[in-house]
């Protein structure tokens, strides 16, 4: 990230984020493969459904995919913009839905962690579309994550996103987005521009996200991905870390 970018991110936050570097925990527990557990027992989802395709929100700001009762429970906290949660969802989604939270024994749970003022708009509009694509539209911006990310490197755009944020609070994420493409890869992915639009307009929702990132922060989470397993961090930050968790948990 460039200086020039760095100074406009700083200049659009519309509350205080946490901020944190975007790595893993240096607090995690340095043990990188979790909790021991003996193996548990596949549990067979509701009737014509998969786990995959039980989605609910969570008290704590997260969604979560799977058996809502799984002994085994994941949550990341991951931040929209950051390479390294971009790297663990690229390698290890898939395999994590069609090896662990397909069989009921495994829940994960995705609490977005905004430390960088742009993943306040990614965020929304994340949360505008209906919950079942909640998760589609994670892996589609990791995905996709290098060529959301060019944006910052084009100037012109960037002029247009430092303007956006003169704007009154009201249209200013909403400039935002158009300026830098969240706006029509959203739209190119089931989020209808109107819908995009009256989502970032309302500045509770932006707000909310900003709060939650506060409260993550103060909680001590001090990185992303910060990946936990019944409540305990792991040292890792990546898949190969993450399934050999899993599997000492008792997901084998």
């Amino acid at each position: 990230m460039t200086a020039k970018t760095a100074r406009l991110f700083l200049t659009i936050a519309i509350a205080p984020l946490a901020l944190v570097a975007c790595k893993a925990d240096p607090a995690a527990d340095a043990a990188a493969d979790g909790p021991k557990g003996d193996p548990v027992a596949a549990v067979t989802p509701p009737a014509g459904k998969a786990w995959a395709d039980v989605v609910e929100a969570t008290p704590d700001g997260g969604v979560r995919m799977g058996n809502p009762a799984a002994p085994i429970k994941v949550i990341e906290y991951g931040s929209l913009s950051c390479p390294g949660c971009a790297k663990l969802a690229q390698e290890g989604f898939a395999p994590l839905v069609a090896n662990y939270v397909s069989t009921g024994k495994v829940s994960f749970e995705f609490r977005s962690f905004a430390i960088h003022p742009q993943d306040v708009p990614m965020t929304v509009l994340v949360r505008c579309a209906p919950q079942e694509a909640f998760f589609p539209l994670i892996e589609q911006i990791y995905t996709n994550f290098n060529a959301m990310n060019a944006v910052y490197g084009d100037k012109p755009r960037l002029a247009q996103a430092e303007a956006a944020m003169a704007l009154p609070p009201a249209q200013r994420w909403v400039a935002f987005s158009q300026a830098v493409g969240y706006t029509d890869f959203f739209a190119a992915r089931g989020v209808a521009k109107d819908q995009a639009n009256a989502c970032l307009a309302d500045l509770s929702k932006a707000t909310l996200v900003a709060d939650q990132a506060k409260k993550y922060g103060e909680a001590g989470i001090s990185g992303t991905p910060t990946l936990l397993i019944n409540g305990a961090k792991l040292g890792v930050s990546d898949w190969p870390g993450l399934e050999a968790g899993l599997k000492a948990a008792g997901a084998r």
